[in-house]
């Protein structure tokens, strides 16, 4: 298993670790498999989503701020209730193919951390696993 450190830095963002992702695989020899990623937060996720035009990532996030906006009558006491039903909506982790040595990944399509309580640093765990 692989642990990658990922620095965020704004309270809410999208970062980009396909490349990160990507070298692991590369490194680790495997040529056809799965790639799972699991991301131990509570308050941040991973997506996967189209990584050409970084406006995608922006109407993301403004759908989320309207769908779990932060309110008054919210009973969490650290004030990041939106961050955990953000995140409880993204979800925190995801199966991805390994073909050819190689990700399988949509032409246009990325693995996202998903950040919702930043800045912050974060891990993700990669287990890469032959078939």
């Amino acid at each position: 298993m692989h642990t990658l450190r990922i620095k965020t830095l704004h309270r809410q963002e999208f970062a980009d670790i396909t490349y990160e992702v990507s070298q692991l695989v590369a490194q680790s020899g495997v040529t056809e498999g799965i790639c799972y990623l699991y991301y131990p937060h509570t308050t941040a996720g991973l997506t996967l989503n189209e990584n050409w035009d970084p406006n995608v990532q922006h109407d993301i996030g403004l759908t989320l701020n309207a769908i779990a906006p932060q309110r008054s009558d919210f009973r969490h006491a650290e004030g990041n209730s939106p961050a955990h039903i953000k995140t409880s909506i993204v979800g925190s982790d995801h199966n991805i193919f390994i073909n050819q040595g190689d990700l399988v990944l949509g032409r246009w399509q990325g693995i996202y951390l998903a950040e919702f309580d930043g800045p912050r640093e974060r891990i993700v765990l990669v287990k890469i696993i032959s078939d």
